[in-house]
């Protein structure tokens, strides 16, 4: 029994990532926490992958989440047995000297304590609702604040402009006949150049979200629930993806 227990502990490593632009630092841990490997490689899909094929045994990794953690999780997950995807706030890292070694081994070491806290991933095939409620939350809050800056660019100057009248393209020219400074005026009609060009990239982005958001499975039943119009229901389902993410019902 010990002989069989020496020998699984002996194929399980544990890697732990430090990845940045140019350059990714991994170290690897055998089941005892004994350092088997410290490498910077270039921060590359084929060289990354040739390193982690080139391990034997089981192997368990880990990195942060960060502005490459979706790529890595989708480009490395079908070559470990477990990945980990963990939150740098709460993963309880010990704080001191910092070296892109040292965070390497502190991941490989937390990783193998069972001390990490997942971030949930959904493989990059799958996450084109997700990019595309982004598109259209994004297009949404920049025609919101083009909005929000001609009203104040009117208000700074004792104009007062409730409602939707100032946004009106039948209006704007007696609107932007108030603003005396020449200087205003011109950053006005640049604003409502802006702003016609967000609406005009808002009705195709709601078309493009809805039409993915109908594929799943999942919408039927959310739209059946009063209040939840169309848009909420597509927003839902890409920043929920899947009700097995979280860990109890509530």
């Amino acid at each position: 029994m010990n002989v069989v227990k020496h020998i699984a502990n002996q194929i399980l490593k544990y890697i732990g990532m430090d990845v940045h632009r140019d350059s990714t630092t991994v170290v690897v841990l055998d089941a005892e926490g004994k350092v088997l490997m410290e490498v910077t490689l270039r921060t590359d899909a084929m060289v990354l992958v040739d390193f982690i094929r080139g391990l034997s045994g089981t192997l368990y990794l880990t990195f942060e989440e960060g502005t490459y953690s979706a790529w890595l999780y989708d480009l490395l997950s079908p070559y470990v047995e477990k990945l980990i995807v963990c939150n740098p706030r709460k993963n309880a890292a010990p704080r001191g000297n910092k070296s892109d070694r040292l965070d390497a081994r502190k991941l490989a070491e937390l990783l193998r304590a069972g001390q990490l806290s997942p971030v949930y991933h959904e493989p990059l095939a799958r996450c084109t609702l997700k990019e595309l409620a982004a598109s259209y939350l994004t297009i949404v809050r920049d025609g919101t604040r083009v909005m929000n800056r001609l009203k104040a660019l009117y208000r700074g100057r004792g104009l007062r402009c409730e409602g939707k009248q100032v946004y009106s393209p039948r209006h704007r020219q007696r609107w932007l006949e108030q603003l005396k400074e020449a200087g205003a005026r011109q950053r006005a009609a640049l604003l409502y150049l802006e702003l016609d060009a967000l609406l005009k990239l808002r009705a195709p982005a709601r078309r493009a979200l809805l039409t993915e958001a109908r594929k799943h499975g999942a919408y039927q039943v959310l739209a059946s629930i009063p209040g939840l119009g169309p848009v909420r229901v597509a927003l839902l389902l890409a920043l929920i993806q899947t009700a097995c993410r979280f860990r109890t019902k509530r």
